[in-house]
């Protein structure tokens, strides 16, 4: 999988964010794969080689955490 670079984080949750509760990038999630603690904002996003984009927790690629795996704090 490839990063990609988002400019405007905020937006781009807002196009893409698969759930109902849009969260805002200065929101603290935790992830459940690494026990990371963080600001929404630091997210990043991997592409794979069919085109499908990933929001993944901001340890990735060392994390394997997406964001299905954030939980409130």
């Amino acid at each position: 999988m490839k990063e990609i670079k988002i400019e405007d984080k905020q937006k781009y949750l807002r196009e893409n964010y698969p759930f109902a509760d849009l969260p805002e990038v200065y929101e603290k999630k935790r992830c459940m794969h690494c026990d990371s603690t963080f600001f929404v904002g630091t997210f990043k996003v991997f592409k794979n080689e069919s085109g499908m984009e990933f929001i993944c927790c901001p340890n990735a690629p060392e994390c394997n955490g997406t964001v299905i795996d954030w939980i409130d704090i």
